[in-house]
């Protein structure tokens, strides 16, 4: 089989969220138009104006690791990663497959911050007890390639193993790059995605000081609102998702479910600006994902929009997506599912995919919650508040992160 026909499946899908600990109930949140964002419950907000966020609330740390003691030596957001390994691991039953070559198997987890709760609680440390109060595992628990590290460890996968880290982009960044390694043959499986656990004091605080976060405090489950006229910043979020990754041909010959396949990927850079986007890398990201793909504009049903709910980052991205879809952005339907998860930074990118592939799987289109009065600016064919039931084929993902750094990638139903 030459290198340009090896084809790429997802066969394993694992989230933990704002709405769940798990893929389905996730996705019942998500299709029933249900908000995770609430007050946060991890530290008192009093001196903070943010006091809301998209938590992870009831998750056990110890369940997700083989030894219950690697829990308490690992920031949340690996611990997370692993609770969302664990459950695509066992989705794709790849446990069953008899003869799973390890070296050929990778993981490719990323996270755009990394262990910021751990890094300030050591600095904490060090300034009220000084420098040899400091934790030894501080390094190990706040490095952002520790998720991807730890992963392979616990599943003995010995294949490529790396983090990527481009902010708001990174989960989908390395779902593409693991696409990569398996069509040129440096892997048959490899598990990818991103999380993130910034929902603490420095990371709200940090996130508030560049005035970045919704305040809309009284109500929190309306804070999120993408292409709203009333926006006033986006929710931080924490989670998640993992995917399995994986030759088609590998994955007939072991029985896998195939959930979709994965046929488009762009990555680009603005060059622009740190935290502002240009819009022109967003378009270029689009297009190299559809030329990937071999379709046009008309061929997607469903784009899951990055839509964090920021004044020119919402009204840029649509502008974006009219240039490039034309008339077709007429037609094709448009959510944001961060408008009930919040933004889950390095993880927003998988989990929005695995949002793209539930509803190819389901013919459920997930809404934009509270898109009570739509920017004239942000005109988009809208799937506002409540699901639409649609046959979805293909859909486009897309993820866009402070840097300029772009990220598109684009799933739809196995094609024979």
């Amino acid at each position: 089989m030459s290198l340009s026909q090896r084809r790429i499946v997802i066969t394993g899908m694992g989230a933990l969220s704002p709405l769940g600990l798990d893929v389905k109930t996730s996705w019942e949140g998500l299709a029933a138009g249900k908000s995770g964002v609430g007050r946060i419950a991890a530290f008192d907000t009093t001196n903070y104006k943010c006091k809301i966020a998209g938590e992870v609330r009831g998750f056990e740390p110890k369940s997700a690791f083989k030894n219950p003691k690697d829990a308490s030596r690992a920031d949340r957001y690996t611990q997370l990663a692993m609770a969302a390994s664990k459950e695509a691991f066992a989705n794709s039953c790849l446990s069953q497959c008899k003869d799973l070559d390890l070296d050929r198997c990778g993981v490719i987890v990323g996270s755009g911050i990394g262990g910021l709760k751990s890094l300030a609680d050591q600095d904490a440390r060090l300034i009220a007890s000084g420098p040899d109060r400091i934790s030894p595992f501080m390094i190990p628990m706040m490095i952002s390639n520790m998720a991807s590290g730890t992963i392979s460890i616990e599943f003995g996968f010995r294949g490529p193993n790396f983090a990527v880290v481009t902010a708001c982009a990174t989960a989908a960044q390395c779902i593409g790059e693991a696409a990569r390694l398996i069509r040129d043959d440096d892997a048959d499986v490899c598990l990818a995605g991103g999380s993130e656990a910034a929902c603490v004091e420095l990371g709200i605080g940090g996130f508030a000081a560049m005035r970045a976060l919704s305040t809309r405090n009284d109500e929190p489950e309306k804070a999120s609102r993408p292409f709203d006229m009333g926006r006033d910043g986006f929710v931080l979020g924490e989670g998640a998702a993992i995917v399995v990754v994986e030759e088609l041909e590998h994955a007939r010959r072991r029985g896998a479910t195939i959930y979709a396949e994965l046929t488009g990927y762009g990555i680009t850079a603005d060059a622009f600006h740190m935290t502002s986007p240009s819009g022109e890398g967003a378009e270029r990201a689009m297009r190299y994902a559809m030329r990937r793909a071999g379709i046009g504009p008309d061929d997607i049903d469903y784009i899951n929009a990055h839509g964090t709910s920021t004044a020119q980052g919402d009204a840029c991205e649509a502008k974006a997506i009219r240039t490039v879809f034309g008339e077709a952005a007429k037609k094709v339907a448009v959510s944001s599912t961060k408008s009930m998860t919040g933004h889950l930074l390095g993880a927003a990118g998988s989990f929005e995919l695995i949002a793209c592939v539930k509803a190819i799987e389901t013919g459920v289109i997930p809404p934009t919650i509270n898109l009570d009065n739509p920017d004239p600016d942000c005109e988009l064919n809208h799937v506002a508040n409540i699901a639409l039931q649609r046959p979805v084929r293909r859909a486009l993902s897309n993820s866009f992160g402070f840097g300029g750094h772009n990220a598109c990638i684009i799933v739809e139903s196995l094609r024979d």
